[in-house]
């Protein structure tokens, strides 16, 4: 008996001093920035415009060649890489114990028609620098390591935004995918046949251990507190509306502005009542109304038909849904003070997210190990991490971008701020991947 307690106790003492070896190797451990920077440049030039920027939509040609060139990276790093029916990218690296759920990190290298070079390939290819990391250290995790690269995020050219991850969590299925078609007509399930991009694995979730996504902020907040590092603790909600107003196209000259039913005559009311709703809320509320659109468009005729585009944030899902009801009886009541007839229609939802707090935990203790200046956020914008959440424990990194700017060829981030951003998530990652 007093045999088998000291070789417990010795086992035991074993352990700790590997645990505290391990700790004392990777807690050192930092990322390669120029390796990282000069990737990230690389990609640029698939796609790049004159002015700077990159235009590389979903399933075009330069993401087929971007796709590949991934690839090749990934399996130079001795990554296994496999795709699923809808396009989606996963890159594997071994662990010590390999049938443990991954940790996974990644987001997408699409981009906006007019896009910049850093809106989630930031994200894919910090987390591909992760791996090159680790293998420049010979370190290798408990657990298997994922690089994901989601279709579709931007929705750019087809629309819904997030179909890729929307898929694959369940919130959209298969045909829904396929059958996205952009302007031409063409549709997702032909351009992926067509780049040889449906891949064999199925379009589902799989056990993860924890997932992370890292990308540049889109917003001012980071930069104008002088901050390096935003820890994401959930997305705001949104929700997107047509307000349909019906009038009665009538003649431009020949009708009195009095006995009009003009639909444009409701509109400064829904605005001004709309926009101080969103005040009246605190400055978390958001309001836009990015498109308007008369039918039937003629210069000199009265519209039959406005169409109002309206997109609701708010982070709290409760003062979403106010701002969601008070819409709805704003848009009624100015409708029938001018005789018209209104409609809201419900075009896609995505209910506020707070993220999983122990990958929100990683995020904050690797952030302060490191020693970056840092806050938590909420994201204004909508990731592919919103569904990742839907079934896998899951957090963000954000870092400035200069002025917010994004979706734009101006969008830039400094070599400085990506490196912090990419060994915040490497000890993220290391953490969650080397838990009991």
């Amino acid at each position: 008996m007093r045999m088998q307690r000291e070789l417990l106790f010795r086992s035991q003492l074993l352990g700790m001093v590997r645990f505290w070896l391990r700790n004392a190797v990777t807690n050192s451990l930092r990322i390669n920035g120029k390796r990282l920077w000069n990737a990230i440049m690389e990609v640029a030039q698939i796609g790049a415009t004159p002015r700077g920027g990159c235009n590389r939509q979903a399933l075009t040609d330069g993401d087929g060649h971007v796709r590949r060139l991934f690839r090749e990276w990934c399996e130079q790093a001795g990554l296994v890489v496999r795709v699923d029916e809808m396009g989606n990218m996963f890159a594997r690296r071994s662990g010590v114990n390999d049938d443990s759920p991954p940790v996974i990190a990644g987001s997408h290298l699409d981009t906006q028609p007019t896009g910049g070079k850093f809106d989630g390939v930031f994200g894919v290819l910090g987390a591909l620098e992760v791996v090159r990391t680790l293998n420049d250290a010979n370190i290798q995790t408990e657990a298997p390591l994922e690089i994901v690269n989601w279709t579709n995020e931007e929705g750019a050219r087809f629309s819904p935004a997030m179909i890729g991850s929307g898929v694959w969590c369940g919130h959209f299925d298969l045909d829904y995918g396929y059958s996205r078609e952009d302007q031409h007509g063409l549709k997702i399930g032909q351009e992926l046949e067509r780049l040889g991009l449906v891949g064999s694995e199925p379009c589902r979730p799989f056990p993860i251990r924890a997932a992370f996504e890292m990308h540049i902020e889109q917003g001012p907040v980071l930069e104008n507190e002088g901050l390096t590092v935003g820890v994401v603790t959930g997305v705001q909600g949104m929700r997107w509306y047509d307000a349909n107003l019906y009038g009665q196209p009538v003649h431009a000259g020949t009708t009195p502005m009095k006995v009009r039913r003009d639909p444009f005559m409701a509109l400064h009311e829904i605005l001004e009542r709309l926009y101080q709703l969103a005040a009246d809320l605190g400055p978390e509320a958001r309001v836009t109304f990015g498109d308007v659109r008369a039918t039937p468009g003629s210069r000199n005729t009265v519209p039959e038909l406005l169409t109002l585009a309206v997109d609701l944030r708010h982070p709290e899902q409760n003062v979403l849904e106010s701002l969601d009801s008070g819409m709805r009886t704003i848009v009624d009541d100015a409708a029938k003070r001018r005789g018209l007839e209104s409609e809201v229609v419900d075009e896609w939802h995505s209910p506020a997210v707070a993220f999983d707090p122990a990958c929100v935990v990683a995020v904050r203790s690797a952030v302060e190990m490191l020693g970056y200046p840092h806050r938590d956020m909420v994201s204004g914008a909508g990731h592919d991490a919103v569904y990742v959440s839907r079934v896998a424990p899951t957090s963000m990194i954000f870092v400035p971008c200069a002025g917010g700017i994004s979706h734009n060829e101006a969008e830039a981030a400094t070599p400085h701020d990506l490196e912090a951003g990419c060994n915040v998530l490497l000890h993220a990652m290391l953490q969650r991947a080397n838990e009991e």
